[in-house]
């Protein structure tokens, strides 16, 4: 089956069954490595895309749920690092192995979209899914304040 939807802002159809995860279908169908798989049971954070701008683990999200609607990927966020949380992740030196940071990223991006001057409780309430086994969290958490800071100046 063929399911039609924009990833990045950009037509996409992927010919996949209908029940396979978005995260295959990103990495495997459309060459989107950006997202990873961590757990594979939507509890570490590390598969996070937006679908209509909400942060959604792509492990546990079926192809068709997407139909018709809006995917946005760590790709996405700019092609040269220039998003202000980009920005802010290599100021603060956030990312050791890397792993988890696509992730953190889209859920710290899914804030700032809604909030940008977030309160230390709104940062930890919406990165609780997120997990990162190298403990960056105080840096994740300076490098969202930074980058909301950026974003209402702009």
């Amino acid at each position: 089956m063929s399911v039609n939807f924009q990833v990045n802002g950009k037509p996409a159809r992927a010919n996949a069954e209908t029940d396979t995860p978005l995260l295959w279908v990103l990495r495997d169908e459309l060459g989107m490595t950006g997202t990873k798989f961590g757990c594979g049971a939507a509890l570490c954070g590390a598969c996070t895309v937006h679908v209509n701008g909400e942060a959604v683990r792509s492990c546990q999200t079926p192809l068709s749920t997407v139909s018709g609607k809006k995917v946005a990927t760590v790709e996405g966020l700019s092609k040269n690092n220039t998003h202000p949380l980009q920005v802010a992740w290599i100021k603060h030196d956030v990312p050791q192995c890397g792993y988890c940071q696509s992730g953190q990223l889209m859920s710290a991006a899914a804030l700032l979209a809604k909030n940008t001057n977030p309160s230390d409780a709104d940062i930890d309430n919406a990165m609780s899914g997120n997990i990162c086994r190298c403990g960056t969290y105080p840096r994740i958490r300076a490098a969202i304040k930074d980058a909301a800071a950026t974003m209402r100046k702009a």
